[in-house]
Protein backbone atom coordinates (compact mmCIF):
# COMPACT_ATOMS: atom_id res chain seq x y z
CA UNK A 1 0.00 0.00 0.00
CA UNK A 2 1.30 3.44 -0.93
CA UNK A 3 2.32 5.66 1.95
CA UNK A 4 -0.14 8.42 2.76
CA UNK A 5 0.91 11.92 1.82
CA UNK A 6 1.39 14.17 4.83
CA UNK A 7 0.02 17.70 5.15
CA UNK A 8 1.10 20.15 7.83
CA UNK A 9 -1.69 22.59 8.77
CA UNK A 10 -0.43 25.79 10.39
CA UNK A 11 -3.32 27.88 11.76
CA UNK A 12 -3.99 29.41 15.18
CA UNK A 13 -7.76 29.05 14.71
CA UNK A 14 -8.31 25.52 15.98
CA UNK A 15 -11.84 25.32 14.53
CA UNK A 16 -10.65 26.12 11.01
CA UNK A 17 -7.64 23.83 11.35
CA UNK A 18 -9.76 20.91 12.55
CA UNK A 19 -12.24 21.43 9.72
CA UNK A 20 -9.46 21.47 7.13
CA UNK A 21 -7.97 18.35 8.68
CA UNK A 22 -11.33 16.57 8.58
CA UNK A 23 -11.73 17.17 4.84
CA UNK A 24 -8.17 16.07 4.12
CA UNK A 25 -8.50 12.94 6.25
CA UNK A 26 -11.55 12.00 4.19
CA UNK A 27 -9.29 12.20 1.13
CA UNK A 28 -6.85 9.80 2.82
CA UNK A 29 -4.15 12.34 3.66
CA UNK A 30 -2.28 12.27 6.95
CA UNK A 31 -2.42 15.60 8.77
CA UNK A 32 -0.66 17.42 11.59
CA UNK A 33 -1.99 20.65 13.13
CA UNK A 34 0.18 23.32 14.76
CA UNK A 35 -0.97 26.69 16.08
CA UNK A 36 2.01 29.02 15.65
CA UNK A 37 5.03 29.68 13.49
CA UNK A 38 7.71 28.56 15.92
CA UNK A 39 6.01 25.20 16.39
CA UNK A 40 5.67 24.82 12.62
CA UNK A 41 9.43 25.27 12.17
CA UNK A 42 10.08 22.74 14.95
CA UNK A 43 7.61 20.12 13.72
CA UNK A 44 8.47 20.42 10.01
CA UNK A 45 11.64 18.25 9.97
CA UNK A 46 10.03 15.64 12.23
CA UNK A 47 6.72 15.33 10.36
CA UNK A 48 8.34 15.64 6.90
CA UNK A 49 5.18 16.93 5.18
CA UNK A 50 4.54 16.65 1.46
CA UNK A 51 2.70 20.00 1.58
CA UNK A 52 2.18 22.87 4.04
CA UNK A 53 -1.08 24.81 4.46
CA UNK A 54 0.13 28.03 6.04
CA UNK A 55 -2.05 30.74 7.60
CA UNK A 56 -0.50 34.20 7.43
CA UNK A 57 -1.89 35.73 10.63
CA UNK A 58 -0.07 33.71 13.27
CA UNK A 59 0.99 34.75 16.78
CA UNK A 60 4.69 35.53 17.09
CA UNK A 61 6.33 34.44 13.84
CA UNK A 62 3.84 35.18 11.06
CA UNK A 63 3.23 33.11 7.93
CA UNK A 64 5.57 35.20 5.78
CA UNK A 65 8.44 34.56 8.19
CA UNK A 66 7.61 30.85 8.35
CA UNK A 67 7.58 30.62 4.55
CA UNK A 68 10.92 32.42 4.31
CA UNK A 69 12.44 30.11 6.92
CA UNK A 70 11.16 26.92 5.27
CA UNK A 71 12.40 28.03 1.86
CA UNK A 72 15.97 28.32 3.13
CA UNK A 73 16.21 24.54 3.15
CA UNK A 74 13.17 23.02 1.45
CA UNK A 75 11.15 23.19 -1.76
CA UNK A 76 8.11 21.46 -0.21
CA UNK A 77 4.99 23.11 -1.69
CA UNK A 78 3.28 25.77 0.41
CA UNK A 79 -0.28 27.03 0.04
CA UNK A 80 -0.88 30.25 1.96
CA UNK A 81 -4.24 30.86 3.61
CA UNK A 82 -5.27 34.39 4.49
CA UNK A 83 -8.18 36.77 4.99
CA UNK A 84 -6.01 39.36 3.22
CA UNK A 85 -7.07 39.58 -0.41
CA UNK A 86 -5.00 42.54 -1.57
CA UNK A 87 -2.71 42.02 -4.56
CA UNK A 88 0.31 43.16 -2.50
CA UNK A 89 -0.20 40.32 0.00
CA UNK A 90 -0.54 37.71 -2.74
CA UNK A 91 2.53 38.93 -4.60
CA UNK A 92 4.61 39.05 -1.41
CA UNK A 93 3.62 35.49 -0.57
CA UNK A 94 4.57 34.27 -4.05
CA UNK A 95 7.85 36.18 -3.97
CA UNK A 96 8.75 34.43 -0.73
CA UNK A 97 8.22 31.06 -2.40
CA UNK A 98 4.57 30.09 -1.85
CA UNK A 99 3.05 27.96 -4.60
CA UNK A 100 -0.54 29.14 -4.20
CA UNK A 101 -2.61 31.61 -2.18
CA UNK A 102 -6.19 31.12 -0.98
CA UNK A 103 -8.39 33.79 0.55
CA UNK A 104 -10.53 33.02 3.60
CA UNK A 105 -13.31 32.06 3.74
CA UNK A 106 -12.80 29.41 1.09
CA UNK A 107 -14.77 26.44 -0.15
CA UNK A 108 -13.50 23.16 1.28
CA UNK A 109 -13.82 21.39 -2.08
CA UNK A 110 -11.71 24.06 -3.75
CA UNK A 111 -9.04 23.72 -1.04
CA UNK A 112 -8.88 19.95 -1.53
CA UNK A 113 -8.71 20.44 -5.32
CA UNK A 114 -5.80 22.86 -5.00
CA UNK A 115 -3.99 20.56 -2.60
CA UNK A 116 -4.32 17.70 -5.09
CA UNK A 117 -3.24 19.90 -8.00
CA UNK A 118 -0.11 21.17 -6.23
CA UNK A 119 0.86 17.70 -5.01
CA UNK A 120 0.32 16.28 -8.48
CA UNK A 121 2.82 18.76 -9.89
CA UNK A 122 5.38 17.81 -7.26
CA UNK A 123 5.06 14.03 -7.53
CA UNK A 124 7.87 13.58 -10.03
CA UNK A 125 10.20 15.89 -8.14
CA UNK A 126 13.41 17.36 -9.53
CA UNK A 127 15.55 14.92 -11.48
CA UNK A 128 19.35 14.67 -11.32
CA UNK A 129 21.44 16.30 -13.98
CA UNK A 130 21.48 14.44 -17.28
CA UNK A 131 22.93 14.89 -20.72
CA UNK A 132 20.77 15.50 -23.75
CA UNK A 133 21.11 11.82 -24.70
CA UNK A 134 19.41 10.83 -21.41
CA UNK A 135 16.35 13.01 -21.95
CA UNK A 136 13.00 11.34 -22.52
CA UNK A 137 9.42 12.53 -22.78
CA UNK A 138 8.45 16.17 -23.34
CA UNK A 139 11.45 18.47 -23.28
CA UNK A 140 12.95 21.46 -25.04
CA UNK A 141 16.66 21.94 -25.51
CA UNK A 142 18.75 25.02 -26.24
CA UNK A 143 22.46 25.71 -25.78
CA UNK A 144 23.20 25.21 -22.05
CA UNK A 145 19.51 24.70 -21.22
CA UNK A 146 17.25 21.64 -21.10
CA UNK A 147 13.73 21.88 -19.68
CA UNK A 148 12.02 18.51 -19.24
CA UNK A 149 8.32 18.61 -18.45
CA UNK A 150 8.00 14.83 -18.08
CA UNK A 151 10.32 14.49 -15.10
CA UNK A 152 10.19 18.18 -14.04
CA UNK A 153 13.89 18.83 -14.40
CA UNK A 154 15.90 21.81 -15.57
CA UNK A 155 19.54 21.48 -16.61
CA UNK A 156 21.27 24.86 -16.90
CA UNK A 157 24.96 25.22 -17.72
CA UNK A 158 25.38 21.51 -17.01
CA UNK A 159 23.84 21.68 -13.53
CA UNK A 160 20.43 20.61 -12.23
CA UNK A 161 18.40 23.63 -11.07
CA UNK A 162 15.76 23.21 -8.35
CA UNK A 163 12.59 24.89 -9.51
CA UNK A 164 8.97 24.83 -8.26
CA UNK A 165 6.53 23.29 -10.77
CA UNK A 166 4.84 26.53 -11.82
CA UNK A 167 8.17 28.18 -12.64
CA UNK A 168 9.24 25.14 -14.66
CA UNK A 169 5.89 24.94 -16.48
CA UNK A 170 6.08 28.63 -17.34
CA UNK A 171 9.65 28.29 -18.64
CA UNK A 172 8.74 25.19 -20.66
CA UNK A 173 5.67 26.84 -22.16
CA UNK A 174 7.60 29.91 -23.29
CA UNK A 175 10.59 27.90 -24.55
CA UNK A 176 8.27 25.59 -26.50
CA UNK A 177 7.19 28.57 -28.65
CA UNK A 178 10.42 30.52 -29.29
CA UNK A 179 10.01 34.19 -30.22
CA UNK A 180 6.24 34.06 -29.75
CA UNK A 181 4.87 36.82 -27.54
CA UNK A 182 2.33 35.90 -24.85
CA UNK A 183 0.31 38.36 -22.79
CA UNK A 184 0.20 37.97 -19.02
CA UNK A 185 -3.45 36.93 -19.30
CA UNK A 186 -2.58 34.16 -21.78
CA UNK A 187 0.21 32.86 -19.54
CA UNK A 188 -2.02 32.95 -16.48
CA UNK A 189 -4.68 30.99 -18.34
CA UNK A 190 -2.28 28.42 -19.84
CA UNK A 191 -0.21 27.77 -16.72
CA UNK A 192 -2.63 28.30 -13.83
CA UNK A 193 -5.92 27.70 -15.64
CA UNK A 194 -9.14 27.14 -13.74
CA UNK A 195 -7.27 26.02 -10.62
CA UNK A 196 -6.05 29.53 -9.88
CA UNK A 197 -7.82 32.87 -10.00
CA UNK A 198 -5.08 35.41 -9.56
CA UNK A 199 -3.78 38.80 -10.58
CA UNK A 200 -1.58 39.00 -13.66
CA UNK A 201 1.27 40.21 -11.45
CA UNK A 202 1.57 36.56 -10.45
CA UNK A 203 3.19 36.04 -13.84
CA UNK A 204 5.63 38.90 -13.22
CA UNK A 205 6.67 37.34 -9.90
CA UNK A 206 7.39 33.97 -11.51
CA UNK A 207 9.33 35.56 -14.39
CA UNK A 208 11.42 37.46 -11.83
CA UNK A 209 12.18 34.23 -9.97
CA UNK A 210 13.11 32.47 -13.23
CA UNK A 211 15.52 35.26 -14.16
CA UNK A 212 17.24 34.91 -10.80
CA UNK A 213 17.99 31.25 -11.61
CA UNK A 214 18.34 31.30 -15.41
CA UNK A 215 20.48 34.14 -16.70
CA UNK A 216 20.22 35.41 -20.28
CA UNK A 217 22.34 33.42 -22.72
CA UNK A 218 24.15 34.59 -25.82
CA UNK A 219 21.74 32.48 -27.86
CA UNK A 220 18.46 32.99 -25.98
CA UNK A 221 16.78 35.08 -23.29
CA UNK A 222 13.58 35.53 -21.30
CA UNK A 223 12.51 38.85 -22.78
CA UNK A 224 9.92 41.42 -21.74
CA UNK A 225 7.77 42.86 -24.50
CA UNK A 226 6.79 46.16 -22.96
CA UNK A 227 3.07 46.77 -22.76
CA UNK A 228 2.27 43.22 -23.87
CA UNK A 229 3.95 40.40 -21.98
CA UNK A 230 6.88 37.99 -22.38
CA UNK A 231 8.62 35.74 -24.86
CA UNK A 232 11.46 33.24 -24.97
CA UNK A 233 13.69 35.03 -27.45
CA UNK A 234 16.02 32.95 -29.58
CA UNK A 235 18.77 35.09 -31.04
CA UNK A 236 19.68 34.36 -34.62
Amino acid sequence: MAEKQRILIVDDDSNIAELISLYLLKECYETEIVGDGEEAIRVFPEFKPNLVLLDLMLPGMDGYQVCRELRTGSQVPIIMLSAKGEVFDKVLGLELGADDYMIKPFDSKELVARVKAVLRRYQSGPAPAASHTDQQGDYVEYPDLIVNLTNYSVIYMGHSIEMPPKELELLYFLASSPNQVFTREQLLDHIWGYEYIGDTRTVDVHIKRLREKIKDHSGWALSTVWGIGYKFEVKR
